[in-house]
């Protein structure tokens, strides 16, 4: 019964019919992993389309969980996994920070939850928080290179997948089971908890119930002031110049003495969510419901020169989502497996000014769905193929409306196939795409592109690996890949507040094309491991957004009152590298000692223009832990160096070092779901900024905090 209604819920999915007709704002599906219901074990990557030891995948991995991932966790998935290598954060403040992976970010990487994606506008603007709450994941796997298109061609960067239990994939061994989590961090006053809990009701159906709450005051930074000192002197030089038909006068040397506190950085937010799914020996299938709330402040970006503002937004969001995912073992000899995830949502969120009123409404329904099938294992001859839908309805309505409504729709095909034969492995990806973007104007709106463009995109991947030995192996990869502008690259024009640009598309635009080759040792034995990968991407049709002449965007616009930003095609280069190794010490007593040592670095260049703008500088974590049954205790070092490479209109970003120490304590042995973990972090107390924020030079990171989190589960 069940795979036949499996079968049959993917055939109606497969249909046109489901395609949106609605004629309000929606967001994109897109694909989601097929292994998503692979082993869970702390060895498999699930976000592969063929799940497979992480020292055997041929691209840099990285996957965080457990007491790692109970150290590390924030309020946003960009600062939880920016200790990784190859990750760092956007950190527009403590509420909205994405991953960037390889200098990648925006609409160059997936943000994925349980295989489908975020369904919000995180990828539209900075300011715009993911809508995925780290307090209820179980794993989070991010996944760079090659493979990562198989989930759609903005993937290019890579694919960071968090993984929850909203949707139960077993049955509890004791008819129930519960996990929680509660947290309190000294840097905002930050006070969170969250729990998940799933039942049995009969053999086969498991209900789950779920929901999380944070609070926190406004951030409290390094000591030291919150302006760079390029801002501070900037709006220094500004004290006593005139300020002429201005209702509030800014006050230029309070904003440059401002220490310590980052104002209208406070945030709310809580989620509930229910599910249900039908497991039996032979698949299972099942649905869950979500909703998301809440109202975070935006740092204010103060004013450096007369006739320059200085707001302080608030952002109010909701979401409310449905998703399904479902397994059947087909027991053929050819086919192994159906899988089929999809998920839809609507989203909105009010951009609030300081007097509590609506600016500018953001609203964005989207549907993302992708059916897949797996291959049995023939002779070491294995694979994955599938289709993968998504549609996006997205609107901005306001003052700061800078995009016109429009949709977006893409289907894509892929496939995967490895080949196994003793020490040799190689892997081949193909995926079609076909997109459509739309800008829809009413009659007489000649300020937006009214039309529709069409892309076709093939992108494709090979690459191959051999075992040099009992744990060392090493891996060539190339690819091919094919990226259509986005509706934000092609439809913009207008004042982006988030980002203070007027920003400028182009609906002439091509595809985005690259060559990429990357090179993959991973070396895992007895009490060590290494793994490392370097990667060079060769890009034509490169997009990127780039100051010009305010007379640019003064010819498409009466009112242009801020810097001119145009999206330009060109060539670009990416290259660089990502590496983590440790190394057992010692056993002493009953405790092992460990030390870690992770680096990376890239370099991006638009040819004969300049460096990529907000490129994450070198950076190198090193630390040494102790790891006993019930106690364990950790102390590392970050050093991130100075940014120099700078596009022409950035600043120069200084270096700084932090130290970080932790102690956890499991009552009931290391492998029990209890534990209470202490953690000290940036313990000296430093003003640290990230050269990939937009707001670094007035908007530093956490200063000293002092974080205790327990954890259980029953």
């Amino acid at each position: 019964m069940l795979k036949s209604t499996l079968l049959a819920g993917a055939a109606l999915f497969a249909s046109p019919a489901v395609a949106q007709t609605v004629d309000q704002p929606a967001t994109a599906p897109v694909p989601a992993p097929a292994a998503a219901a692979a082993p869970q074990g702390k060895d498999i990557i699930v976000t592969a389309a063929l799940p497979q030891s992480e020292r055997d995948v041929l691209q840099g991995t990285s996957v965080i969980s457990g007491e790692e991932l109970t150290r590390n966790l924030r309020p946003t998935i960009g600062e939880t996994l920016a200790r990784q290598p190859g990750v760092s954060a956007t950190s527009f403040g403590p509420s909205a920070s994405r991953p960037i992976l390889r200098g990648f970010q925006g609409d160059r990487i997936r943000v994925l939850t349980d295989g489908i994606g975020s369904i919000d506008v995180s990828n539209t603007s900075v300011d715009h928080a993911v809508i995925i709450d780290p307090l209820l994941a179980e794993r989070i796997e991010v996944l760079r290179g090659p493979s990562a298109l198989l989930f759609g061609s903005s993937a290019v960067g890579g694919v960071v997948n968090v993984i929850d239990t909203r949707i139960p994939r077993t049955v509890p061994e004791n008819g129930y089971r519960l996990n929680g989590i509660a947290n309190y961090g000294s840097a905002a006053s930050e006070r969170s908890a969250g729990a998940a809990g799933d039942v049995a009701v009969g053999e086969h159906l498991v209900l789950h119930a779920d929901g999380s709450y944070l609070k926190a005051d406004d951030l409290r930074t390094g000591k030291g002031y919150l302006l760079s000192p390029a801002a501070r002197a900037a709006a220094l030089s500004q004290v006593g110049q005139p300020q002429l038909g201005t209702d509030e006068p800014i006050d230029f040397a309070a904003s440059a003495a401002l220490r310590d506190r980052l104002p209208n950085s406070a945030a709310k937010t809580w989620t509930a969510g229910a599910g249900a799914s039908i497991i039996t020996d032979t698949g299972n299938l099942g649905v869950s419901y979500s909703h998301y709330d809440s109202l975070y402040g935006v740092p204010i970006r103060y004013a450096t020169a007369v006739g320059q503002e200085q707001e302080a937004p608030r952002l109010s969001v909701v979401q409310n989502r449905v998703d399904l995912r479902g397994e059947v073992n087909t027991g053929g000899g050819f086919l192994d497996k159906i899988r089929i995830r999809a998920g839809q949502a609507t989203y909105r969120h009010f951009e609030l000014e300081e007097d509590g009123s609506v600016g500018t409404a953001f609203y964005n329904n989207g549907l993302e769905g992708r059916l897949e099938v797996v291959q049995a294992n023939r002779g070491g001859w294995q694979g994955a193929s599938g289709v993968q839908y998504f549609n996006r309805i997205f609107n901005v309505v306001g003052d700061e409306a800078f995009l016109p409504k429009n949709e977006t729709n893409q289907t894509g095909f892929f496939t995967l196939q490895q080949y196994s034969a003793g020490p040799f492995r190689a892997e081949g990806g193909l995926r079609y795409e076909l997109t459509d973007v739309s800008g829809r104007v009413p009659d007489g709106n000649d300020r937006f592109f009214g039309g529709t463009r069409r892309f076709d995109a093939l992108s494709g991947s090979i690459g191959a690996s051999y075992a040099l030995g009992d744990g060392i192996r090493i891996g060539l990869n190339g690819s091919r890949t094919e990226r259509a502008p986005s509706a934000e690259e092609l439809l913009a024009n207008g004042p982006h507040a988030g980002t203070q640009a007027y920003e400028l598309g182009n609906p002439d635009f091509g595809v985005e094309k690259s060559w990429g080759l990357e090179a993959t040792l991973h070396a895992h034995g007895d009490g060590y491991s290494f793994d490392a990968s370097a990667y060079y991407n060769w890009f034509s049709n490169y997009i990127s957004e780039n100051r010009v002449d305010q007379a640019v965007c003064e010819a498409r616009s009466d009112e242009v009152d801020l810097p001119c930003f145009q999206y330009q095609q060109g060539d670009a280069r990416y290259y660089g590298f990502e590496a983590d190794a440790s190394v057992r010490l010692a056993r002493i007593g009953g405790y092992t000692i460990n030390a870690d040592l992770l680096g990376d670095y890239v370099r991006a260049n638009i040819v004969d223009v300049s460096p990529v703008p907000r490129i994450p500088p070198a950076r190198v974590l090193g630390g040494i832990e102790a790891q006993g049954d019930s106690i364990g205790g950790r102390v590392e070092v970050e050093h991130v160096f100075p940014q120099n490479r700078l596009a022409a209109f950035e600043t120069r970003t200084d270096d700084y070092t932090m130290v970080n120490a932790s102690a956890s304590f499991s009552p009931f042995g290391k492998d029990s779901k209890t534990s209470l973990l202490l953690s000290a972090n940036n313990l000296f107390d430093v003003v640290a900024r990230r050269h990939s924020s937009f707001l670094k030079d007035f908007a530093p990171l956490a200063g000293r905090d002092i974080r205790v989190t327990l954890r259980f589960g029953l």
